[in-house]
């Protein structure tokens, strides 16, 4: 047990390059942050190009490492494309974060062909591309990795109030996590994800505007920002978290205990 510091804590990322998807807003934006500010290259992928170069800026100026990258996750060529990009601008991408997501909200049955097709597109083909282009490249370095995807609270329960679909790629999510992390297990690629329950982003601005603060409906009477699943992902990425693989981590600030919109 010498061989490791008491604690064996560390969040250490430097000589580490991510690349995090949807990182132009809500989520992905504030995990580029965190992952830069512990000293990883990161590469800033999403459609919104002006974003994401005002964002590699300030990363870039703060001393740190960031490269803008656009990205349509709905084009499987652009998702290599954007593996090559930030390989070429910052290294062998070694830590994956697969944020980018779409929500559906809309009941199943009246949902056209079109939707359909675009949160499969987004919420489950772009993170499964973007993870075995990544491992790919890893197990030809023979280099370990950490990819650690979005799921979400809706994969343990959902209400039926509408977006069924997104609550489906959301367990796909979840079940490509688990049967991933045993299929490159032996090249130390650990793969994990994250499942937020309801937190303030981009995303669910459109739902609060619909229904109101939801914040009366929930356990502990608030809905959680970004900023609190920094060490949730901090653990996951980093070198103390070495032998967790497969995992499920869900935060939802209690929301599960009881949440009646």
């Amino acid at each position: 047990m010498s061989d490791f510091p008491l604690p064996n804590t560390s969040a250490d990322l430097t000589g580490r390059v991510a690349l995090v998807t949807g990182a132009s807003s809500g989520l992905g934006e504030r995990f580029a942050r965190v992952l830069a500010s512990q000293g990883a290259a990161v590469a800033l992928c999403a459609r919104r190009v002006d974003r994401l170069e005002a964002l590699a800026k300030e990363i870039i100026d703060a001393g740190g490492k960031a490269a803008a990258i656009p990205m349509d996750a709905l084009d499987a060529d652009a998702l290599v494309a954007a593996v090559d990009a930030a390989e070429a601008a910052l290294g062998t991408v070694d830590i994956l974060v697969n944020n980018a997501g779409m929500p559906d909200a809309m009941r199943a049955h009246k949902m056209p062909v079109e939707l359909v097709d675009q949160v499969l597109g987004v919420n489950l083909r772009a993170p499964w591309l973007l993870a075995t282009e990544v491992a790919r490249r890893l197990i030809d370095a023979k280099k370990p990795g950490n990819i650690v995807n979005i799921s979400s609270t809706a994969h343990f329960r959902y209400d039926g109030g509408g977006a069924a679909l997104y609550a489906v790629t959301k367990t796909a999510i979840a079940r490509m996590t688990e049967a991933l992390s045993v299929e490159w297990a032996y090249a130390n690629i650990n793969v994990n994800a994250i499942a937020p329950g309801m937190f303030v982003s981009e995303m669910t601005d459109g739902m609060f505007a619909r229904i109101g603060d939801p914040s009366e409906h929930v356990a502990r009477k608030r809905v959680p920002v970004a900023a609190q699943l920094d060490s949730t992902l901090l653990y996951l990425v980093g070198p103390a978290s070495e032998c967790v693989t497969g995992a499920i981590i869900k935060v939802d600030d209690g929301q599960s205990a009881k949440m009646v919109m």
